[in-house]
């Protein structure tokens, strides 16, 4: 079976489940329940070409806009995240990513800058119950929080709960869009095959997140330009998708942004940005992203 085959029988079987139904023959196209190209754009893009890899992606001349300069390990210090919005503001990163108890220091530290604070929801498992992971987006928001990383209730998923899955993340989607925060998915790619990578996708899609991300950092592996590949392709073009763990220089960055990203969560921004300049990179360390 071709891969957008593939794609569209995953797609149907999902959104019957999640909507109790399957449509009839429609109309305008004599297609099958789920596949005509009108009634799929609602979900995942309007016609076939939205399914093709994105060509020839153009890197802005500041790549830092398309960097989510993050830290989030537990046993970060006030110092560390001070330092972090002082090179965010130096470098101008789209946003901080830090865990929730820092989102009213960062937004602080940020105020009058455009870059933003993001924080994460339900991390790192994703396994909160939908009240609390709407409870944290609110506070965090309340906070200063204009971006919230969601992790998606994967066993859900696994044992094939769309609805609920598609509960879980429109509860955040709802309290995002009420505080003006985008929402970004996290479906952990890695502990998911790319049956339930692409069902984690079309979920996400159906209930309004903006992005899809494909790692929280702490699971057993990281961003890949596969997952990005086959996350773009089914999204289409009108939703983000964030690629996160593991992108460790420009190199790998550049592959993931060929690839259909349009967001980097990355611990190493500052070095991913003086390589972009033709810089030498300070030897420190990223934060451990």
């Amino acid at each position: 079976m071709s891969d957008a085959r593939l794609v569209d029988a995953v797609v149907r079987a999902v959104l019957e489940q999640l909507h109790g139904r399957e449509e009839g023959p429609c109309a305008c196209h004599s297609a099958p329940g789920g596949c005509c190209p009108d009634r799929f754009g609602r979900y995942v893009g309007h016609g076939a070409d939205r399914f093709g890899l994105r060509a020839g992606v153009a890197y802005p001349r500041e790549i830092s806009r398309m960097i989510d300069h993050t830290l989030l390990k537990p046993e970060a210090t006030r110092e560390q995240l001070e330092a972090l919005c002082a090179e965010a503001r130096d470098h101008g990163f789209a946003t901080v990513c830090v865990n929730p108890t820092w989102v009213r220091l960062c937004s602080e530290l940020l105020r009058g800058f455009e870059t933003r604070v993001c924080t994460v929801v339900g991390f790192p498992l994703g396994a909160t119950t939908t009240d609390v992971k709407a409870y944290e987006a609110a506070r965090t928001i309340e906070d200063g929080a204009t971006e919230l990383d969601m992790v998606m209730n994967v066993g859900a998923l696994r044992s094939r709960d769309y609805a609920h899955v598609e509960r879980d993340i429109a509860a955040v989607v709802e309290v995002g869009r009420r505080g003006g925060a985008i929402v970004k998915v996290i479906i952990e790619a890695a502990l998911l095959d790319d049956d339930e990578k692409v069902k984690a996708c079309v979920v996400a899609k159906a209930a309004c997140a903006d992005f899809v991300k494909t790692s929280t950092g702490f699971g057993p592996g990281g961003a890949t330009v596969a997952d990005i590949a086959l996350m773009r392709r089914v999204v289409g073009p009108e939703m983000g998708v964030k690629a996160a763990g593991g992108v460790r220089d420009l190199k790998s960055a550049q592959a993931l942004i060929d690839a259909g990203a349009d967001r980097i969560g990355a611990s190493v921004g500052v070095k991913i940005v003086q390589e972009s300049r033709g810089q030498k990179p300070a030897a420190a360390g990223g934060t451990g992203y």
